[in-house]
């Protein structure tokens, strides 16, 4: 058995870039920013940055395009995925992403940073402090299922 899990809390890097597959499909991706602190041994308070570069799918990619801006802290649960491709000089580059499978936007609606040219609209909550949660249960890719395992 085996288990591909990843749970991110973190800042959008910048908004979600969406586009609409022929299919109807959207698919939405964005960098998100984790940091972690602590005291090196010389005393001083070390700040590290990790930048995750985030994918969403169907409905989820939409409430993204939606309510997601930059800045935005984010509740993020999904898998590792690490695809290949060529680039122009024909050199195999890989990249690794988040396929989110569940997203919760954290903080309250008035988090808001004065001066934002966009304002984040959330679904009216009873409370101001209420956290927005969507979970969409992703559907099989284009995979053939368990034919494809290696295995």
């Amino acid at each position: 058995m085996s288990v591909n899990k990843v749970i991110l809390v973190g800042n959008v890097g910048k908004d979600p870039e969406v586009r609409h597959l022929d299919t109807g499909v959207a698919v939405a991706n964005f960098p998100l920013a984790t940091s972690e602190t602590y005291i090196a041994k010389n005393g001083e308070k070390v700040t590290t940055t990790e930048w995750h570069n985030v994918v969403l799918w169907r409905g989820l990619a939409e409430v993204a395009e939606k309510y997601v801006t930059k800045g935005r802290q984010l509740y993020i649960e999904g898998r590792i995925r690490t695809r290949n491709y060529d680039d122009k000089d024909g050199n195999k580059r890989y990249i690794t992403e988040i396929y989110g499978d569940t997203m919760q936007m954290l903080g309250s609606k008035g988090d808001d940073k004065p001066g934002n040219s966009q304002q984040n609209q959330y679904p009216d909550n009873s409370s101001s402090n209420a956290h927005t949660s969507v979970t969409i249960e992703p559907e099989m890719e284009e995979s053939g299922g368990d034919e494809d395992l290696p295995f």
